[in-house]
């Protein structure tokens, strides 16, 4: 008998290897034995984005959160919806609410600061790129989004520093 663990193992490994479509079902059957599994719901709210449903993805996101509301990648997946979707302010209110939970994560500081530096908010996307490359020194897009923060602001000895750093590494994300 399959269990709920299983599936959503199945399901992570098959949203990982870009077959989210085969993953949804294993996370509604998953959710069928355990309604109350905030991580099952997060995991499929990631499936449903992976594949554009992105009204669905949310309300799945939604769901985690009001069971459990300190799920970070919850919050960072809305996120990245609304960016997506160019919801602007909803998307600075979920990336902020993935910091409040986690304020080491990288990938909210980067993803925020990408939010900032699209609207054109140099100094706020600087102080968000700068406090994912602390978080995680390598971080290449990070450093990347640095050095053009930096050349945006005309800081252009800080973009130079930048860019010697980033020649030094190779490109990888953070975990």
């Amino acid at each position: 008998m399959e269990t709920a663990a299983n599936l959503n193992n199945s399901g992570i490994a098959l949203t990982e290897a870009n077959r989210p479509y085969e993953a949804i079902p294993l996370f509604r059957e998953a959710l069928a034995m355990e309604p109350e599994n905030p991580f099952l719901w997060l995991n499929l709210g990631i499936a449903q984005q992976k594949t554009g449903e992105y009204s669905e993805a949310i309300e799945s996101l939604q769901r985690a959160v009001i069971i459990e509301d300190d799920l970070p990648e919850a919050w960072l997946s809305m996120g990245l919806i609304y960016y997506e979707t160019k919801e602007f302010p909803l998307a600075e209110e979920c990336y902020i609410s993935a910091i409040e939970r986690n304020g080491n994560d990288p990938k909210a500081w980067n993803n925020l600061g990408v939010l900032y530096f699209t609207e054109g908010n140099y100094e706020n996307a600087r102080n968000c790129f700068e406090k994912a490359v602390v978080f995680f020194p390598q971080y290449y897009d990070a450093l990347i989004n640095l050095r053009d923060t930096c050349r945006e602001l005309k800081d252009y000895r800080a973009a130079a520093e930048f860019e010697r750093v980033l020649l030094g590494i190779n490109p990888n994300t953070p975990d």
